[in-house]
């Protein structure tokens, strides 16, 4: 399971990024070579690496910006270079929850699809197989 903790790990570092507000961090972790897709909470779809970064961009430098915590992160393989990863976005005004789609380029894997939308459930810890590298 060497592949799965790969991609949890890349989607740990993409939340990590987004909590220390790296923007450099951030865009290392998005795909350079393929169609990209965002869609932010109550936001349109957004295209393409240009304006998926500058919506970052925006989103960071704001003061109302919320601090997120990744929870219940699954990893789901559709192929061997092909992963999404299901979670929970927690925050202080509530919950999202989240399909980040992953693509294996060489030897990282780097995020191609990010969804996030509001949710009235909650993590099932139940089934928690420890998704957090730290």
């Amino acid at each position: 399971m060497l592949e799965e903790a790969e991609v949890l790990f890349a989607n740990d570092a993409f939340y990590n990024a987004f909590t220390s507000r790296d923007l450099p961090a951030l865009e290392a972790l998005w795909s350079s070579a393929a169609q990209l897709v965002c869609i932010h909470p109550g936001w349109p779809p957004l295209y393409g690496r240009k304006t998926i970064m500058d919506s970052w961009e925006g989103i960071f430098s704001s003061p109302n910006s919320p601090t997120i915590t990744c929870d219940d992160a699954k990893a789901n393989f559709l192929a061997d270079n092909i992963c999404y990863v299901t979670c929970f976005e927690l925050m202080e005004s509530g919950a999202t929850v989240a399909t980040n789609i992953f693509l294996k380029e060489d030897i990282s894997w780097k995020m191609i699809h990010h969804h996030a939308s509001p949710t009235s459930a909650s993590p099932s810890n139940k089934n928690k197989k420890g998704t957090t590298l730290q």
